[in-house]
């Protein structure tokens, strides 16, 4: 415990647990929508464009996450659109965009030598969360749970069925469009604390872990906020007591959790298999 209160002690770790905290709520209900919708590399795919924006934004001498979030909202619009076309598929379409915007960055990096600060967005940081970047995320990350509960209804209905959602009056390429946006700014304001490479973990590993534990939409939205901000905290104090990477840490803490999710669900199984073949 004296260990624990240390921790707390540091500007730095305050910031990242007010930040990550936020971060990892907002990714934990976005996803549960997103991996739902089969669409849950989105965020893979939007936080290698939020890359090459912060390469661009950092070599015009730009503030990187302002630039960054325009950027990735525009993409994941974007990428809405290709994909309701029907030209290019929604895997095709986010490898698409995410390898080119991946590929601009690494040039611009290259050609600028501005490597150092970049390589924080790229693997992640706690010690890159500026006192902006955390007011920004904290005001962001607000919003977009507001919207999320007020809008919970219809995100729901565009979640299971968009046929019968437009049939009821729900404006579903509205809410399709709302939906991109909010994970775009997610997205880019957990690049900070997690990276670029590993961002899109959050919004994966918790609503997967809460899908195999739970039986209703309302109650794996509940237990993926729980997990996210759970496996988060874990992530972070390990992280400082064993001197591992953030980022990395946290998403082996999802792992864990994901495996012990998956292990509950197959002693859940047999047991549920036993008492019905003993009713038979």
């Amino acid at each position: 415990m004296n260990e624990f209160f240390n921790v707390l002690s540091y500007a730095f770790i305050q910031r990242a647990l007010i930040v990550g905290v936020l971060i990892s709520l907002c990714s934990a209900l976005l996803g549960v929508n997103l991996v739902l919708k089969r669409y849950s590399m989105i965020g893979d795919g939007l936080s290698h464009v939020g890359f090459g924006a912060l390469a661009i934004a950092a070599a015009a001498g730009l503030s990187p996450l302002p630039i960054a979030i325009i950027i990735v909202i525009i993409s994941a619009i974007l990428l809405l659109k290709m994909t309701n076309s029907g030209k290019i598929k929604g895997e095709s379409a986010i490898a698409v965009i995410s390898a080119s915007a991946l590929a601009i960055g690494v040039i611009t990096v290259s050609v600028t030598g501005s490597n150092t600060d970049l390589s924080n967005y790229m693997f992640g940081s706690i010690l890159a969360i500026s006192n902006f970047d955390a007011v920004l995320t904290v005001i962001l990350s607000i919003i977009i749970i507001v919207i999320y509960i007020l809008f919970y209804n219809r995100i729901f209905a565009i979640t299971f069925d968009e046929d019968f959602a437009k049939a009821t009056g729900v404006k579903v390429s509205l809410f399709n469009t709302v939906l991109a946006i909010l994970t775009a700014v997610t997205v880019v304001v957990g690049m900070r604390l997690m990276g670029a490479l590993l961002v899109s973990s959050l919004i994966i590993f918790p609503p997967l872990c809460a899908i195999k534990l739970c039986k209703n939409f309302k109650g794996v939205t509940v237990l993926s906020a729980i997990l996210s901000i759970v496996s988060f905290l874990a992530g972070l104090f390990l992280s400082y007591v064993l001197s591992f990477p953030t980022g990395a840490t946290i998403v082996i803490t999802n792992l864990i959790l994901l495996i012990l999710s998956l292990i509950i669900k197959a002693i859940t199984n047999k047991i549920n298999l036993k008492k019905s073949k003993k009713t038979l």
